[in-house]
């Protein structure tokens, strides 16, 4: 489907009749229906219609058909998928408050929200509002307002993330029954989150999940205690899926 999309639009790309382009970018939205519905349902119960985001994906579809260039190297489901969460995510910021707050503040309650994580994953621990103030320099209670708006949202966080002490491996933050179109979705965002990894990371990862070893066994691989490799899983997969979320 991916190649296909990309033949079409590569076909709308050298066209010179427009009537015809616009007919070919047509079926690639049709035929990636599927893909722009999956991101959306990524999207439920978070307070806003399901018949919204859908139609919101769906623009995004629309825009990444418009904007795709065959000739920037990358295939067409690798770029839709970016433009597609794009529109959903500025929709949630424009549409998902409960009661709105002034711009201003909703900017800033985003800005805190991607310091939090920011500080997560470097510090590998929990931070307080004064470490997130001096991460962004404003003020304390500029940071406790933005997080106060945050409760605003119609919807709960975008950016829950897995608690500390939780043990949920990998292939448990993954749906098993989810369809095609959502499978891939998921695994193109993680590929991008695995960027994050630091080489040990990454040997953790392909020891567990893909050579299907124990904790303990990939303990003593790297010569750490199994504590320890419980430990690094936890905080591996919570990074990978604050980042899918985000």
């Amino acid at each position: 489907m991916t190649g296909e999309a990309a033949e079409l639009l590569t076909r709308a790309y050298e066209q010179s009749d427009a009537a015809e382009a616009s007919r070919l970018r047509e079926q690639v939205v049709v035929r990636n229906r599927g893909l722009a519905l999956a991101l959306a349902r990524r999207f439920e119960g978070r307070g806003i219609e399901s018949e919204d985001l859908e139609q919101v994906a769906m623009l995004g579809l629309v825009l990444a058909a418009r904007r795709y260039r065959p000739d920037r190297g990358h295939g067409f489901t690798a770029f839709a998928v970016p433009t597609i969460n794009g529109e959903l995510k500025r929709y949630f910021r424009d549409h998902g408050w409960a009661v709105r707050p002034p711009r201003g503040l909703q900017e800033l309650h985003h800005d805190v929200r991607d310091a939090i994580g920011h500080l997560r994953r470097e510090k590998q621990r929990e931070v307080d509002d004064v470490e997130v103030a001096e991460e962004l320099g404003v003020d304390v209670e500029a940071v406790r307002d933005a997080r106060a708006a945050g409760e605003r949202y119609r919807s709960s966080s975008l950016d829950v993330p897995v608690g500390a002490e939780s043990s949920m491996p990998l292939a448990d933050t993954l749906s098993s029954d989810e369809d095609p179109y959502t499978q891939s979705v998921t695994l193109i965002s993680l590929r991008a989150a695995m960027k994050d990894l630091d080489a040990r990371e990454r040997r953790i990862i392909s020891l567990r999940f893909g050579a299907d070893l124990t904790q303990k066994e990939i303990g003593e691989r790297i010569g750490v205690s199994q504590m320890q490799v419980s430990r690094i899983l936890t905080s591996i997969c919570t990074r990978l899926r604050t980042r899918i979320e985000a």
